[in-house]
């Protein structure tokens, strides 16, 4: 009978010393997957929320998640539509705990330029806000890492345009 209890108090705690093993593996697995968590996998599971995003700068922008690509957001809220680079966001508030996978390839290359280029098709009057400015009008081209703002609501030659850097931009509203 000793032996009986001898061995049961000895396979108890090797079952014991599993379990917590397995619950030490299953920690630090989870830290291993946190880690590969962007923020834009945090935003595609939030689609459909009203988030407060703010940017470098302190502009702060409020509304309904409605699209989320690898470099930017769009945010719609009262009619009005912020188009937010990802690289210019600096807090969100209203994001879950939740992410979602990675993606698609089209997903993937929908960069800032092909959203400015949209812009630029459409016709668009925008509103961008960079750090301490605002410019309002249409955005005439798009090139690899700018963009042509003609001022207003009417044609503009080339010496009459805003040149901004996609790196400046904070935010880009819909008028």
């Amino acid at each position: 009978m000793r032996w009986e209890a001898l061995f049961a108090d000895m396979e108890a705690q090797l079952d014991a010393a599993r379990t917590a093993d397995l619950a030490a593996e299953v920690v630090e697995l989870t830290r291993a997957e946190r880690a590969t968590v962007s923020v834009a996998d945090r935003f595609r599971a939030a689609r459909g929320a009203t988030l407060t995003v703010r940017t470098q700068g302190g502009e702060q922008v409020s509304g309904i998640l409605r699209d989320v690509a690898t470099q930017w957001i769009l945010l719609d809220a009262q009619g009005r539509s912020s188009l937010v680079p990802l690289g210019a966001v600096t807090a969100v508030r209203g994001l879950t705990r939740h992410s979602a996978g990675a993606g698609g390839v089209v997903e993937r290359r929908l960069t800032l330029g092909h959203a400015l280029r949209a812009l630029a098709r459409d016709r668009a009057v925008v509103q961008i806000v960079t750090n301490g400015s605002e410019l309002t009008g249409r955005v005439e081209r798009v090139g690899a890492d700018h963009l042509d703002l003609a001022a207003g609501h009417v044609e503009a030659r080339d010496g009459e345009l805003w040149a901004v850097p996609f790196a400046a931009i904070r935010v880009v509203r819909s008028s």
